[in-house]
């Protein structure tokens, strides 16, 4: 669990341990370990006589150094034991479990993304994007693939947990101090920078299903005395690997991992039914044997059908039996399977190995030399359903229907022999889709600090890449699709430009379903060849800060902090191969590339006016080269009218920078539905209904920043020597959001792409729109408006009992506000919207970390829970539309339109069995909760993103720690 620096009024150092909660439950575990043998454990520090005078620290969200831990800000810190007694085996996904986090986020198991292999954390539901995290209180190269082809963020995958001090998360606007992406917040990753000694960690676990095995070491080496010897060297190297959990081997468990739920009362006609059903007239979709359609009537039948109307040939081997023992029952006659279930995972597959190095030596009294070393390599394999023919795509030259596709006349395969027909066909033969990433991350630092004429300094030279590259297997090559199915003249003449497809005999023809085994390894080498993409980001800064105290006021010294810093950044994304003309089926194209060079200086101001009663301010100055300049600035105020009592508030202006893929080169295309209110007014009736469109998005460099305003007003209280409560009101509104330019409004401006052959005979038809060409466009504002709640209580148990720490935090969102240009509104607080973020799992209005912590000598026992609120299955608050998705009876679905609630409950245990031996365990997810139905979330299959826990099922670890 965590605990909240902020939330003492009294002066404490800020490196104070937290000691944390427990439940009744973890209260009925405790008792029995009672009579286990006792070591002592080293005094609490807060407990400890004649404690040393209380350092000055530097707090996230402050250049100052200062004695107390408080600011006007609020501050939420987890230090190393806290992420221990969290059970999670990384930083990562601690941090996604937090109230903090909404959506937005970016979490490791969604293999499918456009940033697949990373997991990122989303203050307030901003985004990854307004996110900023630091690592030692310096920035990191982003990750190489955007979320959305378009939100640039910080992998957390990076952080080397082991070597980790503390987390401090800044909640309100810090533009002023850390500049650009820092909207939402800060999260500042503060790694150990003095160790002696080896550690040895490694702990093992798996699910309650015995799967999903999570193995983890570490080893961290430190030598050297800053103050004997002058200098220190630490080395932290760790290795992880996580295997693969398989919706299929999650059957039974509620909706998780199922496409198909038609058992729950959802129609065989629709996307939930799984794959192949036969929809209406001219509409079918993909089944494992392959649906036709009659060329006559337009109607579909499945090749396994013997009495289909009009086949000149059968296909008993074709029966649907042949190929799946799935349920069957689709009115229309098609071949039901479920794909998702079978070939999709709930986590991927991954491999991470970390180093982290830092040495420091001590050049003078006063002046210290010292310089870290991060390198992370992962590597993770994620799968999905096979490919289907008929998957359209776009491109930045405009989009590609892939509907025609077809069986061609002569093809032994097709039941209209004599005659092509289009098929529906979900390519089981080839396999599933599957992506292998690999990330390799660096980043290096050499600074100087100390003291110098009176003034704290330092100062750095920091270099940061990150290179990926995506392998991807099963997807398949457009053209040679199109030849290998039906040779005609003029799909043979635009394989033919393929070298694979040109080696391969004359006359070659995919066989599809049941007679797949007589393609040959050549064949479905030219059908479906390995297709990569690399990506780089870089950063390279320099920068310098300097802080001192000057003169005394009626509360103290005056505090006075400056800097500068001079920033280059550079990004690139190659196009996957092929999909830069559109010739991968079913797979969107996203490129972009560019760079720019920052630079700021900036000002900042504590000034405890009265003894009480401490004033701050900061300024800071950007520029960025090709955007302009940004002035922002922060203040705040705490108030102390009693000791037990701190009043707080702030208020900040930010702003974020246009990264490479919103203003540089390249683009992103995916389909989207619209209608053509042009075509419409002539007459053109079918074009007043939505149809399939490709959305084409460009870079804009003409883009402004995003500008925000934040205030933060709150009140921390200690009532009692070992209580404490916070409670902090926000409130974010940004403008001039970057977003893509809604499709409504490009089709208005005449911003499209049309066939003129598909014109009607009504005069001035300029035929259907293929494309609509977009740009990215600073379009909507945001206000988002919340309540956090952190209370602590402590207690010292009699008679040698230890102590017992109760904990809670608790985020509200009370409007999560979404204005159009056109003035439109959308409140997405308590709802399933916005889907236009990652993963669309969402916008709880409330989510809440409960923990108790006993704690006994050697002994250390901690439950947390985690609660997730219920959502409504809305796009919005009040949507005239109605709930997003419906039963087979047209009823609302789930029923009452909602998406229940999710708690889980976590315990881990800690035993100092020598004073160089820890073992320790934890059961996540301990009674086992199943995540609830959400149909409508692309994030996952059945089940909510954040539910996570609840899909992949109980999960138990268990380790050692050995000190030498």
């Amino acid at each position: 669990m965590i605990h909240n620096l902020s939330a003492r009024p009294r002066s404490l150092p800020a490196h104070l341990p937290a000691h944390l909660p427990a439940t009744p439950l973890a209260l009925a575990l405790a008792s029995t370990l009672l009579a286990l043998p006792i070591l002592p454990l080293p005094a609490l520090a807060q407990d400890a006589p004649n404690a040393a005078p209380i350092a000055r620290v530097e707090i996230t969200g402050s250049n100052i150094r200062r004695a107390e831990a408080e600011t006007a800000s609020p501050v939420q810190t987890l230090n190393a034991a806290d992420i221990e007694k969290s059970g999670k085996s990384s930083v990562a996904e601690l941090l996604q479990t937090l109230a903090v986090d909404n959506q937005g986020s970016v979490p490791t198991t969604f293999g499918g993304g456009f940033a697949s292999g990373a997991s990122g954390i989303s203050l307030r539901g901003l985004g990854t994007s307004s996110t900023l995290v630091l690592l030692n209180g310096r920035r990191v190269a982003p990750y190489g693939l955007a979320d959305d082809g378009q939100k640039v963020f910080a992998d957390l995958n990076i952080i080397p947990l082991e070597a980790v001090e503390r987390v401090e998360i800044l909640k309100d606007g810090a533009s002023a101090i850390y500049g650009s992406d820092a909207i939402a917040g800060v999260v500042n990753v503060i790694l150990r920078r003095d160790f002696q000694g080896t550690t040895v960690r490694g702990n093992y676990g798996k699910t309650g299903d015995w799967d999903g095995r999570d193995a983890r070491a570490a080893i961290t080496h430190g030598f050297g005395d800053l103050d004997s010897d002058r200098y220190n060297v630490l080395l932290n190297l760790e290795y992880s690997e996580k295997a693969a959990i398989w919706h299929r081997d999650r059957a039974g468990r509620g909706a998780v991992g199922r496409g198909d739920l038609r058992d729950l009362g959802f129609s065989a006609q629709e996307s939930l039914s799984g794959a192949g059903a036969i929809t209406t007239n001219n509409a079918a979709g993909s089944a494992v044997n392959g649906n036709v359609r009659n060329p006559a009537t337009l109607d579909y039948y499945n090749r396994g059908n013997l009495a289909g109307a009009g086949f000149t040939r059968t296909f008993p081997g074709a029966a649907c039996g042949n190929f799946t023992n799935h349920p069957q029952g689709d009115p229309g006659g098609g071949c039901l399977t479920d794909p998702a279930q079978q070939y999709g995972q709930i986590q991927p597959k991954q491999k991470n190995i970390n180093f982290f190095g830092r040495g420091a030596w001590q050049l003078t009294p006063a002046l210290q030399t010292y310089a870290e070393l991060n390198l992370y390599h992962s590597e993770s394999t994620s799968s999905t359903t096979p490919s289907t023919i008929s998957g359209s795509v776009g491109y930045p030259g405009g989009p590609v229907s892939n509907a025609a596709v077809a069986l061609g006349a002569a093809h032994p395969d097709n039941p209209y022999f004599g005659t092509a027909a289009r098929l529906r066909y979900l390519a089981a033969d080839v396999g599933p889709r599957v992506s292998d990433i690999e990330s390799t991350f660096s980043r290096f630092v050499a600074g100087i600090k100390g003291t110098a004429a009176g003034w704290d300094i330092d100062s750095a030279l920091l270099y940061s890449e990150n290179k990926v590259s995506n392998d991807r297997n099963g997807y398949l090559q457009r053209d040679v699709a199109f030849a290998l199915l039906n040779p005609s003249a003029a799909n043979v003449a635009a394989a033919s430009l393929n070298p694979r497809y040109a080696a391969l005999p004359p006359g070659s023809l995919w066989r599809i379903a049941e007679n797949a085994g007589l393609n040959t390894p050549e064949l479905y080498g030219a059908l479906s060849p390995t297709i990569s993409n690399d990506a780089r980001t870089r950063i390279a800064q320099l920068d310098f800060k300097a802080s001192r105290a000057m003169g005394k006021l009626a509360g103290g010294d005056l505090g006075v902090a400056v800097g500068a810093e001079f920033r280059y950044e550079s990004t690139r994304l190659e196009p996957t191969a092929g999909t830069e003309r559109g010739n991968i089926i079913g797979l969107g194209y996203s490129a972009y590339r560019g760079s720019r060079r920052a630079s700021a200086v900036y000002g900042e101001v504590l000034a405890p006016v009265l003894a009480n009663l401490e004033l701050s301010a900061a300024l800071r100055a950007d520029h960025f080269s090709g955007i302009g300049n940004s002035y922002t600035p922060k203040l705040g105020a705490k108030w102390t009218p009693v000791r037990q009592l701190a009043l707080r508030g702030t208020f900040a202006k930010g702003f974020r920078a246009p990264n490479a893929a919103e203003n540089g080169v390249g683009g992103l295309a995916a389909f989207s539905t619209a209608s053509d209110p042009v075509r419409c007014a002539l007459g053109v009736t079918v074009a007043c209904d939505p149809a399939s469109i490709a959305v084409i998005t460009s870079p804009n460099p003409n883009l402004a920043p995003e500008r925000s305003r934040s205030y933060s007003l709150g009140a921390v209280w200690d009532p009692l020597p070992r209580t404490s409560i916070s409670v902090d009101l926000w409130q974010i509104r940004r403008k001039n959001e970057i977003n893509q330019e809604q499709t409504d409004a490009a089709i208005a401006a005449g911003n499209v792409a049309r066939d003129p052959s598909t014109a009607t005979g009504i005069p001035g038809d300029p035929g259907a729109i293929t494309a609509v060409l977009a740009s990215y466009v600073n379009s909507a504002q945001t206000k988002v408006r919340g309540i956090d709640v952190d209370a602590r209580q402590r207690f010292v148990l009699g008679g040698d009992m230890g102590n017992l720490t109760f904990d809670v935090k608790w985020t509200h969102l009370f409007k999560w506000l979404r204005i159009e240009r056109d003035g439109t509104e959308r409140d997405f607080a308590g709802t399933h919207g916005n889907c236009d973020v990652s993963n669309c799992m969402g916008t709880p209005d409330d989510r809440v970390n409960l923990g108790a912590t006993w704690e006994r000598r050697n002994w250390r026992v901690s439950a947390n829970v985690n609660y997730r609120a219920p959502l409504d299955n809305v796009l919005f608050k009040n949507d005239p539309d109605g709930c997003a998705t419906h039963y087979a009876n047209g009823n609302d679905a789930p029923g009452g339109c909602r998406i229940a609630s999710f708690t889980t409950m976590d315990l881990t245990g800690r035993w100092l069995a020598t004073p160089q031996l820890e073992v320790f365990a934890s059961i996540q997810n301990l009674f086992d909760k199943v995540a609830p139905l959400d149909p409508l979330t692309y994030g996952a299959t059945g089940y909510n993103p954040l539910d996570y826990a609840g899909a992949a099922g109980r999960f138990i670890s268990a380790g050692l720690k050995y000190k030498f």
